[in-house]
């Protein structure tokens, strides 16, 4: 594993579209398709790293909370299926279909993705506001595995403020965990 901290990509930057394959459905899907009308979240996850194994549980239930409020959670995974075999498509549905994920997990086949969107590590996120202008990029929470439990705190509050109509705080922590595995 090596540790790496979100890039932070700049706040307003329009979201780069994409269409990729929904690993559950086995459908490709635009953002374009997905993306909500009040905030969509774009968050960039893959099956084996300890930080995402870490906050799958809380992700979950702060998806599904967030969701029945119109947010759209998106979970894209980038990394070099190659070299981290575990990452593959196939396994993508299982991890998906076992963490129970109510989002679409899709795989970012050539990196553009990832690279258009500046991710460094997994889990790296990126709330957009219904213009999907970036308002937040950064950590789920401060924790860390076996160091506390993930409340979703820094992530729920930028979506709670968007969804009142108000500024996100521009006082954002990168967030933190295994780099993408890049093609070499």
């Amino acid at each position: 594993m090596s540790l790496a901290l979100s890039n932070m990509m700049e706040l307003g930057t329009k979201a780069p579209d994409f269409t990729l394959l929904n690993t559950i459905t086995g459908e490709h899907v635009s953002l374009s398709a997905l993306k909500s009308d009040k905030a969509t979240v774009v968050v960039f996850i893959c099956n084996h790293c300890p930080f995402v194994h870490h906050i799958n549980p809380k992700l979950v239930e702060v998806a599904n909370n967030y969701q029945a409020k119109g947010v759209q959670f998106i979970a894209i995974s980038s990394n070099d299926v190659d070299n981290y075999p575990q990452d593959a498509p196939e396994y993508m549905t299982q991890v998906a279909k076992k963490e129970g994920y109510p989002f679409p997990y899709l795989y970012d086949e050539t990196q553009e993705v990832a690279k258009a969107y500046q991710a460094e590590c997994t889990p790296d996120f990126f709330v957009f506001d219904s213009n999907m202008e970036c308002a937040y990029r950064g950590r789920f929470d401060e924790t860390r595995p076996e160091m506390g439990q993930p409340s979703g705190k820094d992530l729920s509050n930028a979506l709670d403020a968007l969804l009142a109509g108000n500024t996100v705080n521009t006082e954002q922590k990168p967030s933190m965990g295994c780099n993408i595995k890049w093609k070499q």
